[in-house]
């Protein structure tokens, strides 16, 4: 024969996949893949959407929390001050040294004794000595700040004074910043400053 001769050519046979999942081949071309992915999808996104909405739902209640307990502490803050410093300034020349001490329930520790020196030093000795009674109200109040731990609040008063050398009422308008601390859930004056 001769050397001419041509070996037949063999055609190129693209490799075969063998599923391993135990389907025949006729079922796994029918399902198509994602199918079987949709529930496991929905799944995720359904949970991904309840976290979503407790976290927001969280953060709603933590803000109204907040803004009640900031409404709380401002309404309170005010109350205390108008009542201690109305107190504080509020005297009769037969009772100052039983009168004025009670005052110091609304004060810290601080300014109590601050104010105890204050009283024993000047005030009672001065009303007793001009025979004075002077009574206090709050005309007006605002809060200057105020947060959970402290406020300030601005206090419009009337100081009425009778005494031996003027029997008749003397009104004495006056204007006061109070410090305020809030301690074992109540509001302390922690200070009081004529503006």
């Amino acid at each position: 024969m001769s050397d001419n001769v041509k070996e037949p050519e063999v055609p190129e046979v693209e490799p075969v996949t063998v599923l391993e999942t135990g389907t025949a081949p006729e079922t796994a071309a029918a399902t198509p893949p994602n199918r079987s992915k949709r529930p496991l999808i929905l799944t995720t996104t359904a949970a991904v959407l309840v976290v979503v909405a407790a976290v927001c739902g969280g953060l709603v209640w933590w803000k109204h929390h907040e803004d009640s307990q900031l409404a709380s502490a401002r309404k309170d803050s005010l109350t205390a001050a108008r009542k201690t410093v109305e107190a504080m300034f509020t005297y009769d020349f037969h009772t100052v040294d039983t009168e004025l001490p009670k005052a110091g329930d609304g004060m810290t520790a601080s300014f109590r004794s601050d104010y105890k020196k204050l009283v024993d030093g000047a005030i009672a000795p001065g009303a007793k000595e001009k025979q004075l009674t002077v009574q206090a109200t709050s005309q007006a109040a605002g809060i200057i700040s105020a947060d959970n731990n402290r406020a300030v609040v601005l206090l419009y008063l009337n100081q009425v004074t009778t005494s031996k050398d003027n029997p008749q009422n003397t009104v004495t308008p006056s204007r006061v910043r109070v410090n305020l601390d809030h301690d074992n859930g109540r509001w302390l004056v922690a200070g009081v400053t004529p503006i």
